[in-house]
C-alpha cells in the first residue's frame, strides 16, 4: 500500500521549508502559500509593475547560493506573519507583504548572499499562484524508496528536505513514480494528473541543515541512473485535503 509519509510547504522559494500535517489542494493550483513569494535578485527580469512566471534563474535560489538551504520556515496563515530560523542568523519574523517588514527580511538574509553574486532586492510574489519552476501550477511528489536508492549510491544518508518536494510517499518500489506519467494519482481525496519528472538543479547538494554542499547527487543520477530528474511534477485536477497516512492510488 502507497502511503503519505510527509508534507511539505516552501513558503518562500529557496528559502525555507514547513512541515505540514494536512494540505488542501483546489484544482487548477499548487498547496496554498507553497512558493507563493520569491526574492528577486538584482539581476532579475521579473516585472513587479506586470507579474508573470519567469523562471527559476529570476530570484535568489540554494543552485547559486546554496546557504539559503539552511533556513527553516514556519507561516501563520492567520496572522501573516513568517518566521524563518538559520543556525547562523538565527530567528526573524516579519510579514511577508509589508515592504518595511520585507526589507527587515532581506537585511537578515542577505549575509548569506555575500560570496555570491546575485543579492537580494526584492520579496515579490504573483498573487494566488504560486512560483513553481514549472510554469503552471504544480505539486511535486517523491517517494522515500527512490531516495533511499541515491543515497545507497552516495554510501549515506540523504535527508528528504534537500529534495525541496511537496508530497513524500511510502510503499512504492525505487523509481516506480517514473512509470506514472500521463496517468492519474489519487491521494486522499484529491486527485492530481501526473505531467513530467523533475530535473534537478545543484540544490539538492547542498546539506539542508548545514547550507553547505556535501554530495554531488547530480553526478551520482547521471552516472548510475542515466538521467538528472528526481521526483515527478503532477497538477491538481480535482480538489481534496490530503492528510499524513492517506493512501495513494494510481488510476
Amino acid at each position: 500500500m502507497i502511503s503519505v509519509a510527509n508534507l511539505w510547504r516552501h513558503p518562500i522559494k529557496s528559502h525555507g521549508r514547513e512541515a505540514l500535517e494536512i494540505i488542501m489542494l483546489s484544482e487548477g493550483q499548487t498547496i496554498p502559500w507553497d512558493r507563493h513569494w520569491a526574492v528577486a535578485h538584482d539581476k532579475t527580469k521579473f516585472d513587479a509593475a506586470d507579474p508573470a512566471w519567469v523562471m527559476c534563474r529570476n530570484f535568489v535560489i540554494g543552485a547559486l547560493t546554496p546557504e539559503v538551504a539552511g533556513i527553516w520556515a514556519q507561516f501563520d496563515e492567520d496572522a501573516g506573519l513568517m518566521t524563518l530560523t538559520h543556525t547562523r542568523l538565527g530567528e526573524v519574523t516579519f510579514r511577508p507583504d509589508d515592504p518595511v517588514d520585507a526589507t527587515r527580511f532581506l537585511n537578515w538574509v542577505a549575509p548569506l548572499t555575500n560570496t555570491v553574486s546575485f543579492k537580494p532586492v526584492s520579496l515579490v510574489s504573483l498573487g494566488a499562484r504560486g512560483m513553481t519552476d514549472t510554469d503552471y501550477p504544480s505539486v511535486s511528489i517523491m517517494s522515500h524508496a527512490t531516495n533511499n536508492a541515491v543515497a545507497a549510491i552516495a554510501g549515506k544518508p540523504l535527508e528528504a528536505e534537500r529534495w525541496r518536494g511537496n508530497i513524500w510517499l511510502d510503499g512504492t518500489a525505487p523509481w516506480e513514480e517514473f512509470e506514472w506519467f500521463g496517468r492519474d494519482l489519487r491521494i486522499g481525496n484529491a486527485v492530481l494528473h501526473v505531467r513530467e519528472p523533475v530535473k534537478r538543479c545543484r540544490h539538492p547538494a547542498v546539506n539542508p541543515q548545514t547550507g553547505q554542499r556535501d554530495t554531488d547527487v547530480i553526478n551520482i543520477l547521471n552516472n548510475s541512473f542515466g538521467h538528472q530528474n528526481f521526483g515527478i511534477y503532477a497538477e491538481v485536477i480535482q480538489s481534496g485535503h490530503i492528510a499524513l497516512g492517506d493512501t495513494a492510488e494510481v488510476l
